[in-house]
Protein backbone atom coordinates (compact mmCIF):
# COMPACT_ATOMS: atom_id res chain seq x y z
CA UNK A 1 0.00 0.00 0.00
CA UNK A 2 1.63 3.02 -0.97
CA UNK A 3 1.54 6.75 0.81
CA UNK A 4 -1.22 7.85 -2.08
CA UNK A 5 -3.41 4.79 -1.75
CA UNK A 6 -3.19 5.18 2.05
CA UNK A 7 -4.01 8.86 2.54
CA UNK A 8 -7.45 8.11 -0.60
CA UNK A 9 -8.61 5.66 2.11
CA UNK A 10 -11.10 6.29 4.66
CA UNK A 11 -10.31 6.49 8.33
CA UNK A 12 -13.82 5.42 9.51
CA UNK A 13 -13.34 1.88 10.52
CA UNK A 14 -16.65 -0.30 11.76
CA UNK A 15 -15.63 -0.32 14.91
CA UNK A 16 -15.50 3.41 15.22
CA UNK A 17 -19.35 2.87 15.14
CA UNK A 18 -19.80 0.72 18.24
CA UNK A 19 -17.97 3.09 19.84
CA UNK A 20 -19.70 5.99 18.71
CA UNK A 21 -23.56 3.85 19.70
CA UNK A 22 -22.60 3.14 23.22
CA UNK A 23 -21.39 6.53 23.73
CA UNK A 24 -24.13 7.90 23.03
CA UNK A 25 -27.08 5.26 24.22
CA UNK A 26 -24.92 5.85 27.39
CA UNK A 27 -24.87 9.33 27.87
CA UNK A 28 -28.61 9.34 27.07
CA UNK A 29 -29.28 6.90 29.81
CA UNK A 30 -27.46 9.10 32.20
CA UNK A 31 -29.27 11.72 31.25
CA UNK A 32 -32.32 10.02 31.57
CA UNK A 33 -32.12 7.83 34.66
CA UNK A 34 -33.43 9.36 37.84
CA UNK A 35 -32.14 6.47 39.46
CA UNK A 36 -29.31 6.52 41.97
CA UNK A 37 -25.60 7.00 41.01
CA UNK A 38 -24.73 2.77 41.49
CA UNK A 39 -27.73 2.31 39.04
CA UNK A 40 -26.60 5.16 36.33
CA UNK A 41 -23.05 3.26 36.28
CA UNK A 42 -24.45 0.06 36.11
CA UNK A 43 -26.43 1.05 33.72
CA UNK A 44 -23.84 2.64 31.64
CA UNK A 45 -21.20 -0.28 32.26
CA UNK A 46 -23.71 -2.64 30.84
CA UNK A 47 -24.03 -0.38 28.11
CA UNK A 48 -20.49 -0.41 27.37
CA UNK A 49 -20.30 -4.51 27.33
CA UNK A 50 -23.36 -4.54 25.17
CA UNK A 51 -21.21 -2.32 22.83
CA UNK A 52 -18.28 -4.72 23.02
CA UNK A 53 -20.08 -7.72 22.50
CA UNK A 54 -21.07 -5.72 19.00
CA UNK A 55 -17.60 -5.57 18.25
CA UNK A 56 -16.71 -9.27 18.78
CA UNK A 57 -19.27 -10.07 16.51
CA UNK A 58 -18.28 -7.78 14.18
CA UNK A 59 -14.70 -9.29 14.54
CA UNK A 60 -16.02 -12.55 14.17
CA UNK A 61 -18.55 -12.63 11.18
CA UNK A 62 -16.31 -10.10 8.92
CA UNK A 63 -13.77 -12.66 7.62
CA UNK A 64 -16.92 -14.30 6.40
CA UNK A 65 -18.06 -11.28 4.58
CA UNK A 66 -14.94 -9.92 3.48
CA UNK A 67 -12.49 -11.40 0.51
CA UNK A 68 -9.43 -9.86 2.10
CA UNK A 69 -7.59 -13.03 2.43
CA UNK A 70 -4.21 -11.58 2.47
CA UNK A 71 -1.41 -13.83 3.90
CA UNK A 72 1.16 -11.10 3.94
CA UNK A 73 1.16 -8.28 6.64
CA UNK A 74 0.51 -5.16 4.99
CA UNK A 75 3.92 -2.94 5.09
CA UNK A 76 2.32 0.47 6.43
CA UNK A 77 4.47 1.64 9.25
CA UNK A 78 7.64 1.10 11.07
CA UNK A 79 6.29 -0.99 13.56
CA UNK A 80 4.69 -3.36 11.07
CA UNK A 81 8.55 -3.65 9.47
CA UNK A 82 9.49 -4.24 12.68
CA UNK A 83 7.71 -7.35 13.17
CA UNK A 84 8.12 -8.72 9.79
CA UNK A 85 12.23 -8.13 10.71
CA UNK A 86 11.56 -9.74 13.96
CA UNK A 87 10.22 -12.34 12.32
CA UNK A 88 12.73 -13.30 9.93
CA UNK A 89 15.18 -13.40 12.36
CA UNK A 90 13.38 -16.05 14.36
CA UNK A 91 12.92 -17.80 11.06
CA UNK A 92 17.06 -17.23 10.41
CA UNK A 93 17.32 -18.74 14.14
CA UNK A 94 15.30 -21.54 13.75
CA UNK A 95 17.00 -22.78 10.58
CA UNK A 96 20.38 -22.06 12.36
CA UNK A 97 19.12 -24.43 15.67
CA UNK A 98 17.62 -27.15 13.09
CA UNK A 99 21.12 -27.56 11.61
CA UNK A 100 22.81 -27.86 15.05
CA UNK A 101 20.11 -30.38 15.66
CA UNK A 102 20.93 -32.23 12.64
CA UNK A 103 24.62 -32.48 13.27
CA UNK A 104 23.89 -33.47 17.08
CA UNK A 105 21.79 -36.47 15.24
CA UNK A 106 18.99 -35.08 17.39
CA UNK A 107 16.94 -34.79 14.35
CA UNK A 108 16.32 -37.42 11.40
CA UNK A 109 17.46 -36.18 7.51
CA UNK A 110 14.14 -36.88 6.19
CA UNK A 111 12.80 -34.20 9.20
CA UNK A 112 15.38 -31.98 8.47
CA UNK A 113 14.93 -31.75 4.94
CA UNK A 114 10.84 -31.11 5.21
CA UNK A 115 11.37 -28.74 8.20
CA UNK A 116 14.57 -26.69 6.46
CA UNK A 117 12.25 -26.78 3.18
CA UNK A 118 9.53 -24.97 5.36
CA UNK A 119 11.64 -22.52 6.88
CA UNK A 120 13.60 -21.79 3.87
CA UNK A 121 10.12 -21.06 2.27
CA UNK A 122 9.00 -18.74 5.02
CA UNK A 123 12.55 -17.08 5.43
CA UNK A 124 12.63 -16.08 1.51
CA UNK A 125 8.61 -15.00 1.89
CA UNK A 126 9.73 -13.01 4.59
CA UNK A 127 12.87 -11.15 2.74
CA UNK A 128 11.00 -10.38 0.11
CA UNK A 129 8.28 -8.48 1.71
CA UNK A 130 10.90 -6.28 3.09
CA UNK A 131 12.55 -5.44 0.19
CA UNK A 132 9.46 -5.02 -2.08
CA UNK A 133 9.01 -1.28 -2.47
CA UNK A 134 5.39 -1.01 -1.98
CA UNK A 135 5.84 1.81 1.02
CA UNK A 136 7.27 4.47 -1.46
CA UNK A 137 9.70 5.10 1.03
CA UNK A 138 12.86 5.05 -1.69
CA UNK A 139 11.15 7.83 -4.11
CA UNK A 140 10.09 9.77 -0.67
CA UNK A 141 14.16 9.71 -0.19
CA UNK A 142 14.90 10.64 -3.40
CA UNK A 143 12.46 13.59 -3.63
CA UNK A 144 13.38 14.80 -0.56
CA UNK A 145 17.45 14.21 -1.78
CA UNK A 146 16.63 16.56 -4.51
CA UNK A 147 14.89 18.93 -3.16
CA UNK A 148 17.58 19.61 -0.27
CA UNK A 149 20.43 19.57 -2.99
CA UNK A 150 18.66 21.88 -4.83
CA UNK A 151 18.82 24.33 -2.57
CA UNK A 152 22.15 23.69 -1.62
CA UNK A 153 23.95 27.00 -3.37
CA UNK A 154 26.91 26.37 -5.80
CA UNK A 155 29.70 26.96 -3.11
CA UNK A 156 28.52 24.73 -0.68
CA UNK A 157 27.92 22.10 -3.27
CA UNK A 158 31.71 21.89 -4.17
CA UNK A 159 32.96 22.33 -0.69
CA UNK A 160 31.24 19.51 -0.42
CA UNK A 161 32.33 17.25 -2.78
CA UNK A 162 36.16 18.75 -2.83
CA UNK A 163 38.73 16.47 -1.68
CA UNK A 164 41.25 17.31 0.16
CA UNK A 165 44.45 17.02 -1.19
CA UNK A 166 46.81 14.16 0.13
CA UNK A 167 50.32 14.54 1.20
CA UNK A 168 52.93 11.71 0.16
CA UNK A 169 56.17 10.80 2.90
CA UNK A 170 59.54 11.99 1.87
CA UNK A 171 60.80 8.68 3.26
CA UNK A 172 58.67 5.99 2.08
CA UNK A 173 55.73 7.66 -0.33
CA UNK A 174 53.07 6.46 1.57
CA UNK A 175 49.93 8.51 1.24
CA UNK A 176 48.93 10.66 4.56
CA UNK A 177 46.50 12.58 5.72
CA UNK A 178 46.38 16.78 5.38
CA UNK A 179 46.89 17.11 9.17
CA UNK A 180 49.09 14.31 9.65
CA UNK A 181 52.34 15.54 11.51
CA UNK A 182 53.91 11.66 10.77
CA UNK A 183 54.04 9.10 8.68
CA UNK A 184 51.69 6.12 9.24
CA UNK A 185 53.78 4.30 7.19
CA UNK A 186 57.29 4.43 8.65
CA UNK A 187 56.80 7.43 11.31
CA UNK A 188 58.94 9.79 9.39
CA UNK A 189 57.87 13.57 10.38
CA UNK A 190 56.15 14.89 7.47
CA UNK A 191 57.19 18.50 6.59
Amino acid sequence: MSFETSTNQSTFRPWHFFVLVALAAATMAVLMSRSTVVGTLLLSVVIGAAALVGMALLRTLQPLVNDDSADEPVLVGHRTRLAVEREKNLVLRSIKELEFDRAMNKVSEVDFEEMTKRLRTRAMNLIGQLESDRSGYRELIERELETRLAHLSRSERLESESVAPVDGCAECGTSNDTDARFCKACGARLS
